[in-house]
């Protein structure tokens, strides 16, 4: 929908970002957002698509989905927001989506790919008009409220307080449960605070949503750690149902020589524990735990998390950094075989990666690389990296022994993904994990959330906990799914 024709004569303008020079002085916001009136001319462009991808979502293979997993319905709030009719545009949204200033900050668009118009030109700006739906909403008394929870409604424990568990406990507490929030961290909100930088997701935006869900009566428990056995005990006796949203944080560590040697001296660091200590210094809790200020950084990895360790690091006053990548570069254009309306595997250049390559005074970053040893000082603290370039033309990874060589690193930040959840969670509360292959949860049933448990009480996983490490809109997705089983057998 939109202004029919609008396309052909408006071209695309997405937000811009603060100059380098400006935003690695801070940690506030990196985003300079259009006025309402200038989105409201880029909601415009949406065309009247006879089937729009951007909400259906499309799946290929093994590769990542394109369109929307929530299945919002773009075109129908592109309209919206084009005619001015803002809070109409909310409702839309919220029809579908129960934490949109989440997504429209971090998600990476998946419906931009699949759009229509950007099959031959430049896509609708979804990701841009979803954050002024929004933003709106929150500068007119936020989103709408629902009645607390009746006495004696079903109860429900969700444990977890990141993307999933926040989008299950506002919808089972919307439906009419008694929902209490188990985090074993200091603040709500898992990776959504201490695993994304501020710049990126402001901690006030998480704060908001968690005083509200606070208001409608849902409790939040911190400092509560589920995987410990008396308290798995005592969830699963005071609450009719058990929902698991702990994410998949278990980090994928290296093979290098001196890898657990470095984690012991403190100079090698997983990039959540790296991210965590410095959202916390960030917040008023002091002096950063782990700090790149003055140190050559070497962050191994090449996805959205080392993306912001990059950053961060460059805001702490690192005196070098450098990007490891095990696989090779992407292209810079998106292959014959991957068109639209496929996600675009392509080189992407994000905000942390642009502003080391301009302070650092070019590339930094190395693809087809990998680690051999960890080197130490007399002291026995981290002082290089000892790596080899990776031949990749026989299709798996052959070692160039004869290009080893060593980097100088007193700071190495480990951003290779995680392998899944901790089991110790399910354990505790009697459900099983795979024996094989990836370590994630045994469902009850093929394609469903509920775990097979000991005991009467069911324990379902959503999110991350469930399917391993994925996207906070897919882990969303998940969660609502969830939600419909639990709200089945709960009766609500």
């Amino acid at each position: 929908m939109g202004k029919p024709g609008a396309f052909l004569t408006l071209g695309r303008k997405a937000h811009d970002l603060r100059p380098v020079s400006e935003r690695v002085g801070d940690y506030d916001e990196l985003y300079v957002t259009l006025t309402r009136e200038a989105q409201q001319l880029q909601a415009s462009r949406c065309m009247m698509c006879g089937v729009a991808f951007c909400q259906t979502g499309v799946s290929f293979g093994k590769a990542r989905p394109s369109g929307c997993p929530l299945h919002n319905l773009i075109p129908e709030w592109n309209d919206l927001i084009y005619r001015g009719q803002w809070r109409e545009a909310s409702d839309r949204l919220a029809l579908t989506s129960p934490l949109p200033e989440f997504t429209s900050r971090v998600c990476p668009a998946l419906c931009e790919a699949a759009c229509n118009l950007g099959r031959d030109d430049e896509a609708e700006t979804i990701h841009d008009n979803e954050r002024a739906i929004s933003d709106w909403e929150w500068a007119n008394g936020g989103p709408r409220r629902f009645a607390p929870a009746a006495e004696g409604a079903k109860s429900v424990a969700v444990i977890g307080s990141g993307p999933a568990g926040l989008a299950a406990a506002w919808e089972l507490a919307r439906r009419g449960a008694r929902v209490s929030i188990f985090e074993k961290s200091d603040r709500p909100g898992g990776l959504l605070t201490y695993g994304i930088p501020n710049m990126k997701l402001e901690k006030s935006v998480v704060k908001r949503r968690v005083e509200l869900m606070h208001e409608l009566g849902i409790e939040f428990r911190l400092e509560v750690d589920a995987s410990d056995a008396s308290v798995a005990e005592g969830i699963l006796s005071e609450f009719d149902a058990v929902v698991v949203a702990v994410g998949a944080g278990v980090p994928r560590g290296l093979a290098a020589k001196g890898f657990d040697e470095g984690l012991a001296a403190g100079g090698v660091v997983f990039a959540v524990d790296y991210l965590t200590a410095a959202t916390k210094s960030v917040l008023g809790d002091g002096p950063a735990a782990i700090d790149a200020k003055g140190k050559d950084v070497v962050v191994i990895g090449g996805g959205d998390t080392g993306n912001d360790c990059l950053g961060t690091a460059v805001r702490q006053g690192a005196k070098s950094v450098r990007q490891f990548e095990f696989m090779p570069a992407a292209p810079d254009v998106a292959a014959p075989s991957n068109q639209w309306p496929q996600w675009p595997n392509v080189k992407k250049t994000d905000y942390g990666q642009a502003e080391a390559i301009e302070l650092m005074g070019g590339e930094m970053r190395e693809w087809s690389i990998d680690t051999l040893e960890v080197l130490f000082g007399a002291d026995g603290s981290v002082r290089a990296l000892d790596v080899v370039d990776l031949d990749w033309s026989a299709g798996k990874p052959e070692r160039k022994m004869e290009s080893e060589r060593s980097y100088p690193a007193q700071l190495v930040l480990i951003a290779c993904g995680f392998t899944g959840p901790e089991a110790a969670v399910y354990r505790a509360l009697g459900a099983k994990m795979a024996e094989t292959g990836r370590p994630l949860p045994v469902m009850a049933e093929a394609g469903k959330h509920k775990c097979v448990a000991a005991g009467k009480t069911p324990v379902y996983a959503a999110g991350d906990a469930r399917n391993g490490s994925s996207l906070v809109v897919s882990a969303i997705a998940d969660a609502m799914a969830c939600v419909d089983e639990v709200t089945a057998e709960l009766g609500i």
